[in-house]
């Protein structure tokens, strides 16, 4: 990766339709979240910030955050957009842009972060466009931080790309969007999914 990168982590969910902390379900033999933080650790970023909310005394006995910056989003349950918010206090201030990973979504490898932010270049937004559609992870880069900041709610990052106030920029990555965690049933999926590899 050129420039400063930080890699931002949503980590912070109520986990309201699955009914227990999403972030603790077992997934190859550690908790969904540590999987996601774990490929964020190991991806070439300057820095990792990993957003947390719902479960935090839980979660934050069972992951193991490292060396990245951990905010405690105290309005989880205002949506995604007000992790998003929380954490762009401490993005580093050197940093071009940052990749938007979520925590419940463990597929995503450090090969598409790779492919994202190279293929991101000058542009003020990039998202992975995957067999079956547009995906996380997504780009942001420096220039629309304040529109990340003024977010409210969910879905408000589709929003943003899908307002034509910015230039948004599609990388091709290979497979299906990878699988994220709401419902019991897509857990499920994902372990399916898992034991099928």
């Amino acid at each position: 990766m050129s420039g400063f990168v930080t890699g931002l982590v949503l980590g912070a969910g109520a986990s309201r339709r699955l009914g227990q902390p999403k972030q603790l379900l077992e997934y190859r033999a550690r908790p969904l979240l540590q999987a996601v933080v774990d490929t964020a650790s190991s991806a070439s970023f300057d820095q990792v910030v990993v957003a947390i909310g719902g479960a935090v005394p839980e979660v934050r006995d069972a992951i193991d955050f490292g060396t990245a910056d951990v905010v405690e989003n105290v309005h989880f349950t205002r949506g995604c957009s007000s992790s998003i918010v929380a954490a762009l206090g401490v993005v580093d201030e050197r940093a071009d842009g940052l990749v938007l990973l979520l925590g419940d979504q463990p597929g995503v490898t450090t090969d598409t972060i790779r492919l994202l932010v190279d293929g991101a270049g000058d542009v003020p937004l990039a998202v992975c466009r995957y067999a079956d559609g547009r995906g996380h992870p997504f780009w942001f880069g420096r220039a629309v931080f304040d529109d990340l900041g003024a977010l409210h709610g969910d879905k408000a990052v589709w929003k943003l790309l899908e307002s034509g106030r910015h230039p948004v920029r599609e990388v091709d990555i290979e497979g299906d969007v990878p699988l994220d965690v709401d419902t019991w049933a897509d857990y499920e999926r994902l372990v399916a999914t898992e034991a099928a590899e």
